[in-house]
C-alpha cells in the first residue's frame, strides 16, 4: 500500500506541475522555484538535524557503508568522464548529471520501499545507509558538484567555494546534528521529521513536472520526457552502475544487508534538482532523469510486489 501512495502522489504532483506550467507558465515556474528554495532552507535542515542526532550510529556495518560510498562515488565519476570526455557536454549539463547520480531518493522512495519489499523491522537499516552514505553524497558530493560545475556560483574558484558553503544549509544541519546530544532529538520530533519528508513530496515533484513542462518544446506534452543521452548515462549511473559496483565490492568481503542494495538502487533524489536550482546547473537534465529514473523504480517494485 505505501509504494501506492507514494507513486499516487508522486504522479499527481508531477501532472499538477505540468497543468499549472501550461495554464500560467510565468506564475508556475516562479512557484517551482520559490518552492525548491524553501525546501532548500526550511524542511530539508529541519530533516537533517533530528535524524542524525537521534541515530544511533553503529558502525557494525561499517564495511558495507564504506563501499557503498566508494561505488556512489565510482559511479559519479563514471558519469562526469563519459558526459565530459565522450559526450562532449558543456559544464552545467555534466554538473547535471553528476547531481542526479550523487543524489539518491533514499527517503520519499527507499523508506517505503523498504518497508513494503522487507519489513519494518529493516527500516533502521536503510536509515543508517542514508546517514552515512545518502546524506555525504548528497551534502558533499552533490553540493560540491554543483558549486564546480553551475553557471550561478561564480567564475573563480574562491567565488566557487564560498557559494558551496553559503548555499548548502543542510550541510550546517548535519554538522550540528552529529554534534548534539540525543536528548535535542526525541522521539517526538524525529517522527514529525520524518512526516515533513512525505509533506514536501508533491512540493518537489510539482517542481518537477513545472521544469519537465517549461523546458519541453511549444505545443509538445513532455510526458514521458524525451530519453536524451545525458539522461541514460545519469539513468545507468544511478539504476545500474551505482547498485552493481556495490554487489561486486561487497560479495567476496561481506553478506551486504538487503536494504543497503536496495536504497542504492533508489532513483535520482528530488534533492537534486534543488541543487541545480541553487547553483545553475542544467534543469532540464535533472527533472527528466528524476522521472524517468523513478518511474522506472516505481515500475520495478510494483511487479516485484505482484511477483
Amino acid at each position: 500500500m505505501g509504494v501506492l501512495i507514494t507513486a499516487a502522489v508522486i504522479f499527481l504532483s508531477v501532472g499538477v506541475g505540468i497543468w499549472a506550467e501550461r495554464r500560467r507558465p510565468e506564475a508556475a515556474g516562479l512557484a517551482a522555484r520559490r518552492s525548491l528554495t524553501f525546501v532548500l532552507y526550511v524542511p530539508v535542515p529541519l530533516v537533517v538535524f533530528f535524524n542524525l542526532a537521534h541515530a544511533d550510529l553503529d558502525l557494525e556495518h561499517g564495511a558495507g557503508i564504506l563501499l557503498g560510498l566508494l561505488s556512489v562515488a565510482a559511479s559519479a565519476l563514471f558519469a562526469g568522464l563519459v558526459c565530459s570526455r565522450v559526450l562532449h557536454l558543456s559544464r552545467p549539463q555534466v554538473g547535471a548529471v553528476v547531481v542526479t547520480t550523487l543524489a539518491i531518493n533514499s527517503a520519499y522512495m527507499g523508506y517505503p520501499l523498504t518497508i513494503a519489499l522487507l519489513g519494518r523491522d529493516e527500516l533502521s537499516t536503510a536509515v543508517l545507509f542514508y546517514v552515512l552514505v545518502c546524506a555525504p553524497s548528497l551534502l558533499l558530493g552533490a553540493f560540491a558538484v554543483g558549486a564546480a560545475f553551475g553557471e550561478q556560483a561564480g567564475e573563480t574558484p574562491r567565488r566557487r567555494v564560498v557559494a558551496f558553503f553559503a548555499r548548502n544549509p543542510p550541510l550546517y544541519a548535519a554538522v550540528a546534528g552529529l554534534l548534539a546530544p540525543e536528548a535535542l532529538a526525541p522521539d517526538v520530533l524525529v517522527d514529525f521529521s520524518q512526516a515533513l519528508i512525505v509533506a514536501i513530496l508533491p512540493l518537489g515533484f510539482f517542481a518537477v513536472g513545472a521544469t519537465l513542462a517549461e523546458n519541453a518544446d511549444h505545443g509538445d506534452f513532455p510526458m514521458p520526457p524525451k530519453l536524451s543521452r545525458p539522461v541514460v548515462v545519469a539513468l545507468a549511473s544511478r539504476l545500474l552502475i551505482a547498485p552493481g559496483l556495490l554487489v561486486l565490492l561487497a560479495a567476496p568481503l561481506i553478506d551486504l544487508p538487503a536494504p543497503y542494495l536496495l536504497v542504492a538502487a533508489m532513483p535520482a533524489g528530488v534533492n537534486s534538482l534543488i541543487v541545480a536550482h541553487a547553483y545553475g546547473l542544467d534543469m532540464e537534465i535533472v527533472a527528466e532523469t528524476i522521472a524517468w529514473s523513478t518511474a522506472l523504480v516505481i515500475a520495478a517494485a510494483l511487479v516485484s510486489l505482484v511477483f
